[in-house]
């Protein structure tokens, strides 16, 4: 190998390394947006569970009372 081959070589070696961080951040990055997708539409699902548990408390506390009233 003669001296004018090495800068070649270490320019396309740095060449793959940056196409691979480039590919490895376009990775990420689709990574992060699924990511964040999920997380909103777990917050969501939590959100309307709450609400469904909110409204059978409010329905076994009125049965609840219902009873209370008919022991009297």
């Amino acid at each position: 190998m003669n001296k004018e081959q090495k800068p070649d070589i270490a320019l396309q070696e740095l060449e793959q390394k940056i196409d691979a961080l480039v590919q490895l951040c376009q990775r990420l990055h689709e990574d992060n947006q699924n990511l964040k997708k999920q997380q909103t539409d777990l917050i969501q699902q939590r959100s309307a569970l709450m609400e469904k548990t909110e409204k059978a408390k409010s329905r076994v506390e009125l049965m609840i009372s219902r009873l209370k009233l008919m022991e009297i």
